[in-house]
């Protein structure tokens, strides 16, 4: 494990693979840390240096003063990048991952060799449905939307079969700081990239789960559509998280992606 403060807050993060490799750089999904990429990250070592971290309020790392926004984790991940040397990376963010690294590209986009986009969009949910979504877990905790999420990460197959894997997962979540939860929740809401997608200039691949109920396929569709020459998959057997259902193919699409923006 490693430590290193970051616009002013303690980030747990770990670097492996060899440093002379090209960089992947991992952001994660609201309720979930850098465990959800461990099949992923296995996949790509050998050829990349991977780099996942936990956002601030999630995992290992502080959770700060609320409120904060966007531009707050972003700043976050640039100054990680900073504190470990990396200058250009793939950079992969999954769900509000996805909104933190369109808001990074939007201030540093140097640091970008190329950007992955998994199930998320450029804007995501409105106020009612975050309004709803932050008084449950005011009034219950993390716990009072677990099995909703539960639903919406994983397709009914992972959810009917691999079920001790699926409470491993749910314990994640409800161990999530409510405070750092509830931060985020609140940065969700308030966030909207959609301005800024068709400034991409990047190398873009952007993903989804067939099975997604949290950013579903036409969601990601239409962010995509709004990215100048940004491919766009859809991967079969997977929900919102599809490094946990489908490990091999997210693997894969990531490093052919990767290796073409480095050549780009």
């Amino acid at each position: 494990m490693g430590f290193v403060r970051a616009n002013g807050g303690v980030i747990h993060y770990r670097d492996e693979g060899g440093r002379g490799k090209p960089a992947i750089v991992f952001v994660n999904a609201l309720g979930s840390d850098l465990r959800i990429w461990d099949e992923v990250a296995s996949l790509l070592a050998p050829d990349f240096r991977v780099v996942r971290y936990d956002k601030r309020g999630h995992g290992l790392s502080e959770t700060g003063p609320d409120p904060y926004d966007m531009a707050d984790y972003a700043r976050d991940l640039g100054d990680l990048l900073d504190a470990l040397d990396v200058a250009r990376a793939t950079i992969v963010g999954l769900s509000i991952g996805g909104l933190i690294v369109q808001e990074l590209y939007r201030q540093r986009p140097a640091l970008f060799s190329a950007l992955v986009l998994s199930d998320t969009a450029a804007k995501i949910g409105d106020d009612a449905s975050w309004d709803a979504k932050i008084a449950a877990i005011e009034a219950g905790g993390v716990e009072a939307v677990a099995d909703a999420v539960m639903e919406r990460w994983f397709t009914a197959d992972f959810r009917a079969h691999r079920g001790a894997e699926l409470v491993g997962w749910r314990t994640m979540l409800t161990r999530s700081p409510k405070p750092g939860y509830l931060a985020a929740c609140g940065a969700l809401k308030r966030a909207d990239l959609r301005p800024w997608t068709a400034k991409i200039a990047v190398p873009t691949l952007c993903l989804v789960g067939d099975e997604d109920g949290s950013t579903p396929v036409a969601l990601v569709r239409e962010t995509a559509a709004s990215i100048p020459s940004a491919r766009f998959e859809v991967i079969a057997g997977a929900g919102h998280i599809p490094g946990v259902e489908q490990p091999g193919k997210t693997a894969a699409l990531i490093a052919g992606h990767a290796r073409e923006g480095a050549t780009s």
